[in-house]
Order: C-alpha cells, then structure tokens, then sequence
C-alpha cells in the first residue's frame, strides 16, 4: 500500500461482501489528464473484473477535448475499426472516495489485446522514464503545485451563460489571506478532507492572486504516486465543487488577471534513499547536469507542459509565469527556481499551467533531466536578478511554435519514440486546427459595427 489510507484488495473484497463498498470505480488517465473509464457493481467487480480486467475504445486515445474522433492517429481511426485497449489493475492505487456514497478507485495502466503497452498513453510515457531512471539507480520524487479558480455559478449555469459574467468566490486579491480563504472554507475543508481519506498526503490550502483563486498544496511523493494523485484531485475537486453548488477551473488562463499554475518540484534520490542532489553542503554535480538538461530542452518539450491554445496566455511578463528560460536560486522569475538544501534540495518548474497532464509533464521534466545527465551537460550561470529582461531565449509563446520544436527534436524522439512524439504532435495539431476554426468573442466585440 502506498499508505494506510490506500486498501489493499484483500481489504477492497472485504468492504464489496459487506455492503460498505457497492462502487468501484475503473480509471486511467488520458491525454488531456481526465479520468476516464467505467463505474462497477461491487459484486461484479470482485467476481470478474478483479480477475479478469475490462476494456475500453482505443479512440479514448484519439479524440479532442469535446470527445469527438479526429483523424491522424496512428494507434486508432475508422479504418482500424475502433478496438479495444485492455485496462489492468494497479492494485497499489485502491482507494476511497468519501464524498461519493460506498465507493472506491482503482487507477489502470493500459495494454493492447496481445498485452503490449500503449506507448501514447500518458502514464505509459511516464513508467518509460521512471524505468531510465532506475536503470541508473535513483528513484523521482515529485509534487505538484495545482491552482483552480472558485466560481459561485454551477457547471451547467456558468455553460449556459458562455462562460462570460461568471461570479467568482473572492472579489479581490486573497494571496494568503484567512479571511479570504474562509470565504470558500466549506468547500476547501471538503475537498482536503476528502483526498486526505483518498491517501493523499494534505499539507494546507492558501489564497492566490486572482480574483476567487485557490491552492491546495499536498506532500511530495514518488512521481508516478505523485501523478496518481494529482489526476484524482482535479477530478475529485470538480466533484465536489458541484455538491457545493459551485464550479471551479483549472484552465491555464481564465481571464487577464493571474492564471493558474502547475509547478512542480522534482529531485532524485537514490534507490537506497541516499540524498543524490547535495553533498558537503553545496549541489553535486548530477543535480547540476539535471538542471541543465531540463533548461537544454524545455522549449523542445514545451508542447508536453503546456499542451492546449489557452496554456500559452500564461506566459507574460511579471505575472508569475515565467517567459525566460532561465535558472535562479530561489528566484520566481525565472522558469526553473532551485529551492531547499540537504534532502530537500529540488527544481521547480514554473512553466506548466493548470491544464498540464502531469504524467507527461513528469516525464519531460525526468527525460530532459536524464539527457543532461547523460551528456554531462554543463550549468548555465544564474539570472540573480530579473529573468523577464534577462535576454535570454524564451518559452515559446504559441502552440503552433511548441509544436514545431516537440516535432523535429531528435531529443524527444530519442527519449520518448517516434510513435509517443507523432501522437502528442497530432493532438497539437487538432486543437490548433480546432482554434483556428473559431470565431471569439474578441473578434466580434471588435468587428460586429466597427469593421
């Protein structure tokens, strides 16, 4: 178990014969970061699916974010009839889910029918990294830094409504505040409270800057654990958010004020827990190469942490959200800040949003990371003082240029596959179509009368 909030199956069965458990919930991630999958009867599931798995469409795989089938995919299309991938069972991931009545998770990794791994599939992508880790015999810790944005409107009132006048919790800046905070602390409470009985490991929730603006902060964790957790959370609060009769987003950019953000710290260990990112009171020279290699790539893999049209709104000049790629101690403008000493030496990086899917941003992290390693790359020096203005070679600034660099990096293709890089490319390129396509309301405020 990977704590004693986690069930063990034997556990699981046991709540199933009781009547305590009736739901079982069968996930994996997919693409876009969303849980998708199937709910079963508890009976049914300790008798078949517990055994013998289930399945579900390879197009789970292949659509845009409105679920529609787009072509371009080589794992799925009309001409390869739409079959089947097989979920299986990562029994270390049973958990609880309290604000649903008698229900528990398991979270799936998944496989063909002749039992291959989907190489596209997010958490796929990342086990492939945690495995190149291992093999030079450290283990990734990681934690993620989620905000989301509190609206008074339900789901089905804000849609109504086109997204436009929504209410939000807070009128004003609450970046730290208490009073602010209790504003929305029956909702906060229930969410913490409710992920703390799903095994995650809580530490505390905080105002932000925009207007209604949320975080809740959890305890690092091994990274795949990490990203488990991370992909219920976004869901779960969701959940909870319309019991409360409100409606939260962690969309990168929401409106003009600040957006949310996704940092995530990262460090190695290694596999006999020993402390591989400090020595003698100063950073190795491993942690120096690691940090190096995440510089030397992240505009290569930008397209993995921020992956939609709206990711990219984010990056402006002294919002927070880094545009320079740059490295500083404990330095916020920049877009990897080293922080901590000893055992708790790490990076974070600032670049991913809110929408991130934090299996494929784990992975970039840990695939550049490693590159670094490998090629011995050497540390740039620091940005001690202002990154915005520090000249050096930005993030890119569009999807369209993202996507240009993921496509032809020999780094990706060496780290991730040809089959992985073209699949995250076409996703590029449906969305990009798809925005290219639409009409905004900018472009009808602007024109309607005036052009």
């Amino acid at each position: 178990m990977r704590n004693d909030r986690h069930l063990e199956v034997t556990r699981l069965v046991e709540l199933i014969d009781s009547g305590d458990v009736d739901t079982v919930v069968v996930a994996f991630t997919d693409m876009q970061g969303r849980l998708q999958g199937k709910r079963f009867h508890g009976a049914y599931f300790r008798d078949v699916v517990l055994d013998h798995g289930t399945e579900g469409c390879n197009y789970l795989l292949g659509v845009d974010v409105e679920m529609n089938t787009v072509p371009g995919y080589a794992i799925t299309s009309w001409e390869r009839g739409y079959g089947d991938m097989e979920f299986v069972l990562d029994l270390d991931t049973i958990r609880l889910l309290t604000h649903l009545p008698a229900t528990a998770m398991i979270q799936c990794d998944l496989v063909w029918p002749d039992h291959s791994p989907v190489a596209p599939s997010p958490r796929t992508v990342l086990k492939a990294q945690l495995e190149r880790a291992a093999a030079g015999g450290w283990d990734a810790l990681a934690g993620t830094e989620l905000e989301f944005i509190v609206f008074e409107d339900t789901y089905e009132a804000a849609s109504l409504a086109n997204y436009q006048q929504l209410v939000p919790a807070n009128q004003y800046n609450i970046d730290y505040s208490i009073l602010g905070t209790t504003r929305v602390e029956p909702l906060l409470r229930d969410i913490r409270n409710t992920m703390y009985a799903a095994g995650l490991d809580v530490e505390c929730a905080k105002g932000e800057c925009n207007r209604g603006q949320h975080e809740i902060g959890f305890l690092f964790n091994d990274a795949l654990v990490t990203a488990d957790n991370h992909a219920v959370y976004k869901t779960v609060a969701k959940e909870i958010a319309a019991q409360h009769g409100k409606s939260l987003t962690f969309m990168a950019k929401f409106d003009e004020r600040e957006g949310n953000s996704c940092h995530i710290h990262l460090s190695l260990r290694g596999q006999d827990g020993s402390t591989v990112f400090w020595e003698d009171g100063a950073r190795t020279p491993l942690y120096d190469s690691f940090v190096a290699g995440v510089l030397a790539t992240l505009a290569d893999f930008t397209l993995l942490y921020a992956p939609n049209v709206n990711s990219y709104k984010r990056f402006a000049d002294g919002s927070f959200a880094p545009t320079a790629i740059a490295w500083g101690e404990d330095n916020r403008t920049c877009a990897v800040r080293l922080v901590g000493r000893g055992a708790g030496a790490r990076m974070e990086n600032r670049v991913p949003g809110g929408d991130a899917n934090p299996y494929l941003a784990l992975a970039a992290m840990l695939a550049g990371g490693l590159h670094g390693i490998e090629q011995s790359l050497p540390l740039p020096e620091p940005v001690t003082g202002n990154a915005y203005t520090s000249g050096h070679e930005l993030v890119p600034t569009t999807l369209a240029q993202a996507r240009e660099r993921f496509a032809a990096s020999a780094v990706a293709r060496a780290c991730f596959g040809d089959a992985v890089v073209d699949h995250y490319v076409n996703n590029a390129d449906v969305e990009l179509k798809a925005f290219g396509a639409a009409v905004t309301d900018w472009e009808r405020r602007r024109g309607f009368e005036r052009l």
